[in-house]
Formats: C-alpha cells, sequence, structure tokens
C-alpha cells in the first residue's frame, strides 16, 4: 500500500476513520463482556480529557469534520466475518472466549450519542449510556481525533513531501526494530491504537515487526488488525473496572475493596495469561500491601504509572514475602515506552522475572522531529470514564501527574488506600 499516496488523497473525499467496531482494543471487549455479565445496568458518563492543554484541538480540527466521522461509528455494526471469529477464535489458548449471550448483545450493538461543544480552544466530547455501550466510544473516540489531527498536520504537505516524511518514519521504525531484534528473549506487543497516527499505520507498523521481530512480536492489542494478520489479539484489563466499582461505593469499606472485588470478579471468567494484576489505580504500594493472598497466585502484573523499574521491584517484593517465585511471574511494562527503555528494563529484570512490553504511542505514532514546529509529535489524549450512576470517579495512579476526580475525591481516596508521597513524572503520551 503506498500510504503517502492514500493520505494525499484523504483531502479530495470522506475518508471514514473507524470502519470497523473490532478496530479497538482487545481489552475493551474482555473488560465488556465483564460489565455486561456483572454491571451492565450501571449508569456512565465517559469524556475527552487533553492532558496536552498547548496543543489546541478545537482550533486545529473542523467540528463538522469530527462529527462525520463519529456519525460514522454510530453507523457501524458487527459484520459477519467479525462475529464468526469472536465466537470461534483461539484466544490466549482458549476457544469460545466470549459467550453465546455477550455475542447476542454485541452483533446488535450500535454505540449511542454523543455530545459535543468547544471550550477554550478544546472539544468537551462525551458519552452518556448503560456501561457496556458507552465504553465501547472509548477507542474510537481517542483514534479519531487523533487521526483528524494527523491530517490537519499533513494537509499542508505536498505528494512529494508526503513521500519524504513516510520513508523518513518508516526508516524510524525499521531501525528501532533492528535495535529491539538484539534483545534475547524480547517479547513485545503493539499496545498502539488508542494514540496512533492512523489506522493504516498501525498497520504498516504491525506488518513491519512481524517481519522484523518474527517471535519476539508476540501479537497486537488491535482486534481488527489481529485478525486480519493472522496473529493474537493482546490485552487483559485497565484501571476503568476499578474506577467504577470504586465509585459505586457506597462507604469507605466498600471503597477500600473495589479493586480487589473487581479481580475477584475476573478471575471466575478467566485464567492462565489473563490473569494479570493492574496495581497502580489508587496506587501500588497501598493495593499490594491489602491484596489478598489469592492474588499472588495469579500470573503476573502489568506496571502502567511511575518508575517502571520502581513498580517491578514491588511487586518482585511481594511475590516474595507471599511465597511465589517471582522467576516464574510475568511482569508487562506498558507506560511511555520506547526502545532506550525496553533495553533498560530488558537488562534489569531478565532472568529475575518474565519480562513482556506492550509498546504503544511511541511505537504507532512516533513522527517526531518530521515536520516543521514538530506538529506531529504525539500528545497526551485520554477517555476516561468520569461519573457512575451519578459519582464521580477518580484515578490517582502511581504518577500524580495522571490523577483525575474532582479534588475533595482525591483526597478522599488518597485516605482509604493510603497514598501518600509520590514523584511527579512527566507524561509524554
Amino acid at each position: 500500500m503506498d500510504i503517502a499516496k492514500r493520505v494525499y488523497d484523504h483531502r479530495w473525499k470522506i475518508d471514514p476513520i473507524i470502519r470497523s467496531l473490532i478496530d479497538t482494543d482487545f481489552y475493551k471487549l474482555l473488560m465488556a463482556q465483564s460489565v455486561f455479565l456483572d454491571r451492565r445496568d450501571t449508569d456512565v458518563t465517559f469524556s475527552l480529557i487533553n492532558r496536552t492543554k498547548s496543543i489546541r484541538l478545537a482550533e486545529l480540527i473542523d467540528e463538522g469534520e469530527l462529527r462525520e466521522q463519529l456519525d460514522q461509528v454510530r453507523s457501524l455494526s458487527l459484520s459477519r466475518g467479525e462475529s464468526t471469529w469472536l465466537r470461534g477464535n483461539l484466544f490466549y489458548g482458549k476457544r469460545a472466549m466470549f459467550r453465546p449471550d455477550f455475542m447476542e448483545w454485541f452483533e446488535g450493538l450500535r454505540l449511542p450519542p454523543y455530545h459535543l461543544e468547544k471550550r477554550d480552544g478544546q472539544f468537551e466530547l462525551t458519552f452518556e449510556g448503560k456501561w457496556p455501550e458507552v465504553m465501547m466510544w472509548e477507542i474510537p473516540a481517542l483514534s479519531i481525533i487523533m487521526e483528524l489531527r494527523s491530517r490537519r498536520v499533513l494537509a499542508r504537505l505536498g505528494r512529494f513531501e508526503l513521500q519524504v516524511l513516510y520513508a523518513r518514519a518508516l526508516t524510524k521504525l525499521w531501525e528501532k526494530i533492528e535495535r529491539l531484534n538484539k534483545i534475547d528473549g524480547l517479547r513485545v506487543a503493539d499496545f498502539g491504537t488508542r494514540r496512533r497516527h492512523g489506522f493504516m499505520w498501525q498497520n504498516h507498523c504491525v506488518e513491519a515487526m512481524i517481519e522484523g521481530l518474527g517471535d519476539k512480536f508476540t501479537g497486537t492489542s488491535n482486534c481488527l488488525i489481529a485478525m486480519r494478520r493472522e496473529v493474537e489479539a493482546i490485552g487483559t484489563n485497565a484501571h476503568e473496572l476499578p474506577m467504577v466499582y470504586a465509585a459505586l461505593a457506597e462507604n469507605d469499606t466498600e471503597l477500600a475493596a473495589a479493586p480487589y472485588e473487581v479481580l475477584e470478579h475476573w478471575q471466575k471468567e478467566h485464567d492462565g495469561n489473563l490473569l494479570i494484576i493492574l496495581p497502580d489505580t489508587f496506587g501500588t504500594e497501598g493495593f499490594l500491601e491489602h491484596a489478598p493472598d489469592w492474588l499472588a497466585s495469579w500470573t503476573g502484573i502489568r506496571v502502567d504509572s511511575g518508575d517502571p523499574a520502581t513498580g517491578a521491584e514491588a511487586a518482585i517484593n511481594w511475590w516474595r514475602a507471599k511465597g511465589e517465585d517471582p522467576k516464574t511471574k510475568l511482569v508487562i511494562f506498558s507506560d511511555g515506552l520506547d526502545v532506550d527503555k525496553i533495553e533498560t528494563l530488558s537488562r534489569q529484570f531478565t532472568g529475575r522475572v518474565n519480562v513482556g512490553f506492550g509498546w504503544g504511542t511511541l511505537m504507532t505514532n512516533d513522527f517526531r522531529g518530521l515536520v516543521k514546529d514538530d506538529a506531529l509529535a504525539p500528545f497526551s489524549l485520554v477517555c476516561k470514564a468520569v461519573s457512575a450512576n451519578g459519582h464521580p470517579t477518580v484515578k490517582l495512579s502511581d504518577n500524580p501527574n495522571k490523577a483525575m476526580g474532582p479534588t475533595d475525591e482525591i483526597a478522599r481516596y488518597k485516605r482509604v488506600f493510603n497514598v501518600h508521597n509520590q514523584q511527579p513524572l512527566e507524561v509524554l503520551v
């Protein structure tokens, strides 16, 4: 595929960014099934949050074009081939991962309405309704905003400039892959859907990793690409589950128990490599300190905020204290990774634990330094659940710069989860 030509042609016709409901992360489908089974009547609100305030999205992206792309998503439904793949494919060694009742619901799903306004140079984009429906907006919304921003910048370039740009970007990607290929025992997956440069580029990146890394490439979080490329769909769960469960707690005792209630429900549905703990929603240190003993038998932990080495060391110490052998456990690093960090963490932890990497934005959207004013540099954009049944959600994270929620509720959560001094780290993506 000539990506530069396709990008050049974007300016002549409406080209849908999202063409499939499974152009989303695998963990969204796993979580949607969990929510469908346990909390399907919960009312939630999701909201777009631009952490990089210097990127004034409403001044870069045409509102009418954004509405066209969002409306296009609302017209989509699961195709017969996609349904067959989800019903019959082998995921994590398990056939029929998705239950018939969930699949019947998913086959009939149309995404609910959205609310869009402009304010202070940013878009206020929100989605309201029942949790299993609204949560499916997160990944398409992020992908649309990111790609519309890319298209706006690329529209300034001529055909030859585009050819040169993508040649340089591909060279940059391939040089990273060559460095990664030198790491013995590497296991790396594509986690780059949410803040990608565009679908075509993500697909191209996965193709390059398949060719360049061979068995060291373990799969992609993107379901559509996994289906088309016949590679493993990768993903478990995310902060969304404990954030909403915690918001539904009626008192501090229920609040403290909420993160473990989520995982207790998860364990009833899944086993093996799907039993991965994400401990940092309300602070890793407190989570591990109060975690029930049965969680120590789980397969591993995903480190997604704060200093990654500190998080991994905390997990290793916790497993040892619980009588578990860390060498049998899996630590997945997934926060702001690029080659330097992957190389460093590999050296530090290989042989002490099983190490895996979820490589995201700096794989699927690294156009830094390739256009004037660095106008294609990635930025930090998220779409999060901000309320559940009228109660605000909170995320503390291991990096206070990623915290979200009302000030008084953040203070309450810090008290309940015993979160004190945290080191602020720059949020790049």
